[in-house]
């Protein structure tokens, strides 16, 4: 019964998304009100159903209901029940049904919380999502129904996929489905001021809170499923440029130059063609990495799906939307245009060089992720585009962002003296430059020009923003800063902040890392980094559903003792081994052993060992700019707004009934 209840909420929501697709955008183009006041209750309704049918999918989940063939291919009663839950979103069709409910619960948010936009705003912005919302319903229940069932129910179900029963996988796919689709705010609000034909700052004042905290979830998302992969993969590697942890990094990128870009559009009302067309990126971006994930043209850890004729929905799909987005910017190209003018030196000019290299960035990124796949489709051959690629293009690009991060956030608007600017900026470049060569010679192991450079772009980018923080507290000193700056100056102080701490991250530990494979017997030790691993053997023991090895090394130095390590081999009953590391984390340095192979009957282990250099760096960098986003989003004016729409909405209503 469950299974039926759940098919027919689907099936519900997509009726709910159709009225919410067609009525309010018809409304808002004719003028009839009654139509334009669907929008709220179409939407809340779609929020609804699509809750009671994720939550009949979570009943099938938990209550071992393996008639639904979903749940009896991905889970089995010895499952402990975290990964119960997180198993409803482990595989195609719950992460569909998964990604189709964060839509509807953005869509219902956007809802409830846009009292300050006007009434044909909201349901334009809404019928938008709605259209999204049907797209992404039929393609689920056409070729991806996560309630179908079988004939001849086994007694055990098979088993969720080892990579995904752990802590991190349960919440990193969350975070990262909140960002892609929090994404279709931003392309929603985009496409409904191009339909309204208001294409002012309005739109972009309206749209930014939301893109920030899109953005923020995009940007956790990202750090977690990095750190997973490092922990979890047995290779200590923390990015390894696989095309699908592309597919979210594309949209992320595209996602930063949208935020500075709609703080310019907000603020001078310029950029206004940049904020159009990089919201319709973003979400395009958002929709590439779907393609991508379950199309089944990938080979990945990553990847959910291997039928190519789903590919083929989400492809047509996704010609639909971009194709469609691109013929309404170019009907509505005219009234798009800024009429704002700048000087070669102000902030605006730093920000839009800032988003040229990030759309460079971005296209470099999608051309080595898309180029292998289109020349496999064509017969000529398979080719791999790897980390030297991306590197090689990745670091030239993105190391001037550093120094336009410092810039931009001295500049003047509009305009400013460039003999000013040079002065202001004259002792940080000095004090960047001396610093991060005299800490490579005297503070680490060896010198590395790359290191250099990374610790002066880091320092450079901390002692503008300390610059920044001066100049806004004035005359008033400390008391200043805090009483002058905005929760958006903050956020991008820390934003900022996360980009001096990631560069360091990146740099140190990319030229600092030591690691080694060997063969070791119990009893014997081996000497890496200033560290001695005593390696004590290996014994077997069972997990809640899962049987494994357990090594343990003891990690010394100078023959004091620093950490006890437990790596583990674990054979999950799919028959699919998984590496569980054994890490002692620290704020400057990681030491990391992964468990190998038995090696023969003498009690031998392959072992590999790291030692990782402020690796912790690279995520603390990310949490800092996730953290700066959200006190962006969360900036004092936007809840202004909305107390005035609230008190403008009262005064209304009482003057009606009076």
């Amino acid at each position: 019964m469950i299974p039926e209840i759940g098919q027919l909420a689907l099936i519900l929501a997509l009726c709910m998304a159709l009225v919410q697709a067609v009525f309010p955008i018809a409304g808002a183009h004719k003028g009839v009100a009654s139509w334009v006041a669907l929008a709220k209750p179409a939407a809340l309704g779609q929020l609804l159903f699509m809750t009671i049918g994720y939550a009949c999918l979570t009943y099938g989940f938990l209550e071992h209901d393996f008639s639904i063939r979903y749940v009896a291919t991905n889970s089995n009663t010895s499952l402990p029940i975290l990964y119960l839950i997180s198993g409803v979103w482990g595989a195609h069709e719950g992460s569909l049904l998964f990604w189709t409910l964060t839509l509807s619960l953005w869509t219902g948010v956007v809802t409830l919380f846009s009292r300050s936009v006007p009434e044909v705003m909201v349901a334009r912005v809404v019928g938008v999502m709605g259209v999204v919302s049907v797209g992404f319903l039929l393609f689920m229940l056409l070729t991806s129904n996560p309630f179908v069932r079988l004939m001849n129910p086994p007694l055990e179900g098979r088993d969720l996929n080892p990579l995904l029963q752990d802590p991190g996988l349960a919440i990193h796919p969350p975070l990262l489905y909140m960002g892609y689709v929090g994404f279709s705010v931003a392309f929603a609000f985009a496409i409904a001021a191009m339909l309204g034909g208001r294409l002012d700052a309005a739109w972009a004042r309206w749209s930014r809170p939301w893109t920030n905290i899109a953005w923020v979830f995009l940007t956790l998302g990202i750090v977690i499923g990095s750190w997973w992969a490092y922990y979890e993969l047995g290779w200590g590697g923390w990015w390894f440029w696989d095309p699908v942890e592309n597919a979210s990094f594309m949209p992320w990128i595209i996602g930063t130059a949208l935020v500075h870009s709609l703080a310019v559009t907000e603020k001078r009302g310029a950029f206004k063609a940049w904020t159009v067309l990089l919201a319709i990126f973003a979400f395009s971006l958002s929709l590439l990495g779907t393609f991508l994930v379950r199309s089944g043209v990938l080979t990945s850890v990553h990847a959910f799906a291997t039928d190519p004729s789903r590919g083929v929905f989400i492809l047509l799909f996704l010609s639909v939307i971009i194709g469609g987005s691109l013929l309404l910017y170019s009907w509505r190209a005219s009234q798009i245009r800024s009429s704002v003018h700048f000087t070669l030196f102000s902030r605006e000019t730093g920000l839009l060089l800032t988003n040229v290299i990030l759309m460079v960035t971005a296209c470099s990124i999608l051309l080595g992720t898309l180029y292998p796949l289109v020349l496999d489709a064509l017969g000529v051959g398979k080719i791999s585009v790897g980390p030297p690629y991306f590197n090689s293009v990745f670091i030239p690009l993105t190391a001037p962002l550093a120094v336009l991060a410092g810039v931009g956030a001295l500049a003047r608007w509009k305009r400013d003296s460039g003999l000013s600017l040079a002065r202001k900026l004259a002792l940080p470049m000095l004090l960047s430059v001396g610093g991060g060569f005299a800490l490579t010679l005297w503070a680490l192991p060896h010198f590395s020009w790359g290191a250099a450079l990374g610790l002066v772009l880091a320092l450079w980018v901390l002692l503008t923003m300390l610059l920044w923080l001066k100049e806004q507290g004035g005359a008033a000193g400390l008391a200043g800063v805090f009483k002058n700056i905005s929760r958006a100056g903050w956020g991008m102080f820390f934003g900022h902040l996360g980009i001096a701490v990631f560069v360091v991250g990146v740099a140190l530990t990319s030229i600092y890392s030591t690691e080694k494979d060997l063969r070791i017997e119990k009893g014997q030790s081996y000497h890496l980094g200033g560290y001695d691993f005593l390696f004590k053997g290996a014994e077997r023991s069972a997990g809640p559903n899962y049987l494994m090895d357990r090594g343990e090394v003891v990690v010394s130095r100078e023959g004091e003792h620093v950490a006890t390590l437990f790596p583990e081999k674990r054979d999950y009953r799919s028959g699919m081994p998984m590496t569980e590391a054994g890490i002692d984390a620290g704020l400057t340095r990681d030491l990391f052993v992964a468990l190998g192979e038995p090696l023969g009957k003498d009690g031998a282990w392959s072992l590999r060992i790291y030692h990782k250099p402020f690796v912790r760096w690279v995520w603390l960098g990310g949490l800092f700019m996730a953290f700066g986003g959200l006190l962006a989003a969360l900036d004092k004016r936007y809840f202004r707004l909305a107390r005035k729409a609230r008190l403008e909405t009262e005064a209304n209503t009482a003057g009606g009934k009076a």
